[in-house]
């Protein structure tokens, strides 16, 4: 079973519309959200969970349609950015936190961390971002061929639907120090077994803003106006400089943004960075969200 590649037993929240959004909720102290992207699941965090626990509360939700969440189909939830953002408000909210957070932000994580975090600045501690964006494609950056045939035509849908390729192929190339073995490459995909429980994989992807209209756009719009008001906050920005997504474009828009921030960056290293250079990554995010510790 999926649930068995976890460290730690999970929890869910049905949230109003209805669908069930597991999420791990480990630790005590101050709160760590931790939050993924596509195609991957909270399984991704499992070794900073265990790294964080001793000294945090850390909540990683696992996005509707991705992980142990469910996966209803389209009639039944709106897989948009706009949603994402009021899932998570829905879920911390539930948690009641009385602490101010911090995030630790991967590939969409990172959109949907920034969007709740422009409009909560006050809630907001500390920020990790890793190779993400919180901002629309960088002028210098054209959308990668693969991610434009899965977002505009048909047999991408039907590639990464019928087939799982972006789940798949991240899986093999998503690391470059350490490609993924076998049985880790499977553990990536597990909870996108078949075309239903693949739609976000497909939705995300279709959700990528690129002009005015597209339905993420505004909401992007919004967030990139707003990183602003979280200039003055501590930032960590770990980066894996062979991600074909989130590559050097993406890095100078972030040091633009937070020319302040810590960042650390890998020559070597691919999109699943907390895989690729985990023993040297995790250590400097413990001890970024516990300063002054010994």
């Amino acid at each position: 079973m999926v649930k068995r590649l976890l460290p730690c037993t999970g929890h869910y929240l049905t949230l109003r519309h209805g669908a069930r959004c597991h999420y791990l909720d480990e630790g005590q102290g101050a709160p760590v959200v931790l939050l993924h992207g596509n195609p991957s699941w909270c399984f991704y965090y499992r070794h900073l969970v265990l790294a964080l626990r001793a000294e945090h509360r850390v909540i990683v939700p696992d996005h509707i349609g991705c992980g142990l969440s469910d996966k209803p189909g389209d009639h039944q939830y709106r897989y948009r950015l706009d949603q994402r953002l009021a899932d998570l408000e829905e879920l911390l909210d539930h948690l009641d936190l009385k602490q101010p957070i911090s995030l630790v932000l991967h590939d969409w994580g990172g959109m949907i961390g920034m969007a709740y975090a422009t409009r909560h600045p006050e809630r907001i501690d500390r920020l990790v971002l890793l190779n993400t964006a919180a901002f629309h494609l960088p002028a210098s950056k054209k959308l990668p061929t693969a991610l434009r045939l899965g977002r505009d035509s048909r047999i991408g849908s039907l590639l990464i639907r019928g087939f799982n390729a972006f789940s798949r192929g991240a899986a093999w190339i998503g690391c470059k120090r350490q490609p993924m073995p076998a049985a880790l490459r499977s553990a990536y995909c597990a909870p996108y077994n078949s075309w239903a429980n693949r739609i976000a994989t497909l939705r995300f992807v279709q959700d990528i803003p690129l002009k005015p209209g597209d339905a993420a756009y505004a909401e992007v719009s919004r967030v990139e106006q707003n990183l602003h008001l979280l200039a003055n906050r501590p930032i960590l920005i770990g980066w894996g400089e062979r991600d074909f997504v989130f590559d050097r474009h993406f890095l100078q828009q972030w040091q633009q943004h937070f020319p302040n921030a810590e960042l650390h960056r890998w020559p070597d290293a691919g999109h699943y960075i907390l895989e690729d250079v985990a023993d040297e990554l995790i250590p400097l995010i413990r001890d970024f969200l516990c300063p002054g510790k010994e």
